[in-house]
């Protein structure tokens, strides 16, 4: 790997870490504080709204920002997200705070700096090797997600052992994500000063060639992302714990065990995609995942709804790093930092407020109703992708299928 590559890596595990470990302890933060499942909700929509607004605004900005300056601001924003989170109780503070802020609701990565890592990524490896890269990166977040998902059980035992009220051993763990920020800063500043950081005039339109493209994906992504805000990991961990009672460390260890499975199919993503193609992994990975989640709501015991759960994490991931490979493949070079805002953006905004509705409708009925739309919207999206782009394929796919036609 290069040295970009490790970095970017690296930085990609840290930012994970603090992720899963905050999509657990937010709504249980916000519980131990006295809000309802509704208000819950409504933060974790600040979160989504507020990161589909500032991705937006650095993604197409980006090449007059330049993508390292890009992301050493953002780092700064998460040191300043997490001391804000561990002093703030109060709710509208809170809200603000989650609007402008960069917390992720999500055991995936919905912030401002997916298009940003995204662009330096492609730039840094070869078309061959691209699906690859991006089945690394999203291994070493699922994992990090995993064990960050892992720590959130940490604060309970810290309430217990020093009898400390839970609200305030949870606040330790935002404490931790500003660490983490800061740990993530260091990592940014070595990357190498690239023609990107050189400031000047913008660009008259960041997508041109592949606009009509782009926002047909970017239309498809938002639907998916729409289905996938019903379920968050905040929310989701909020259903067990109306559903079944899990506690802290329960969920802690559901979601770590989640986070490796979906890990571990990542592993086999990039042979697929080269075996199938990008379109058809994604597809065909995505819609039995899907149907698994629509079953978890009928479960009869925690033991199966956790069981459905584990089968759907072992599948639902392996779009991820294909779906990003396929963006980058399908927009020239000087697109993609805009082409990953463009299509991430409307997925937050498409996310955004859905948690809202999952909380109101958990606030009237612990059956789960929220994952069976999701799961059902989902399958329709991938039926749709299916139609639309199974027949435009990246480049080196194509020539793949002709130097197969020419080999005798």
């Amino acid at each position: 790997m290069s040295r970009t590559v490790s970095l970017v890596l690296a930085a990609r595990g840290l930012r994970a870490l603090g992720d899963g470990c905050i999509s657990l302890t937010l709504p249980l933060y916000l519980l131990a504080l006295g809000y309802s499942p509704l208000r819950v909700g409504l933060i974790a929509t600040a979160t989504l709204v507020g990161s589909a607004v500032l991705s937006l605004v650095v993604g197409v900005g980006a090449a007059r920002i330049g993508h390292r300056r890009a992301l050493l601001g953002a780092a700064l924003l998460m040191l300043a997200t997490g001391i804000a989170f561990a002093g703030v109780q109060a709710f509208w503070p809170l809200v603000v705070v989650a609007f402008v802020g960069t917390l992720n609701p999500s055991s995936g990565d919905v912030s401002v700096f997916l298009p940003l890592e995204h662009a330096v990524l492609s730039d840094a490896v070869t078309p061959e090797r691209r699906t690859h890269a991006f089945a690394r990166y999203s291994l070493v977040g699922a994992v990090c997600g995993a064990v960050g998902a892992l720590l959130a059980g940490a604060p309970e035992l810290l309430s217990q052992r020093l009898r400390l009220p839970l609200a305030t051993a949870l606040q330790s763990t935002f404490v931790l994500y500003a660490v983490l920020g800061l740990a993530t800063w260091g990592l940014y500043r070595r990357l190498p000063v690239g023609a990107t950081d050189v400031t000047g005039p913008a660009p008259r339109s960041p997508l041109r060639e592949s606009r009509r493209i782009v926002f047909a994906l970017a239309a498809l992504f938002s639907v998916d992302a729409f289905a996938g805000g019903l379920i968050v990991q905040s929310m989701l961990g909020l259903w067990f714990v109306q559903r079944f009672g899990l506690g802290p460390t329960q969920l802690g260890t559901l979601f770590f065990a989640t986070g490796l499975l979906a890990g571990a199919s990542l592993l086999v993503a990039a042979p697929l995609a080269r075996r199938f193609g990008l379109v058809n992994t994604m597809v065909f990975t995505h819609i039995p995942s899907s149907v698994a989640l629509v079953a978890i709501p009928f479960a009869a015991s925690a033991s199966a709804a956790v069981a459905l759960l584990l089968v759907r994490s072992a599948l639902s991931q392996m779009d991820v790093p294909t779906r990003s490979s396929y963006v980058m493949a399908v927009v020239t070079p000087a697109e993609r930092a805009a082409a990953a805002s463009v299509t991430a953006v409307p997925r937050s905004l498409a996310a955004a407020g859905s948690p809202l509705l999952t909380g109101y409708l958990l606030g009237l009925s612990a059956f789960g109703w929220p994952l069976v739309v999701a799961g059902v919207i989902k399958i329709g999206y991938d039926l749709a992708l299916l139609t639309l782009f199974r027949n435009l394929r990246p480049p080196e796919e194509a020539q793949r299928s002709a130097r197969a036609a020419q080999r005798p």
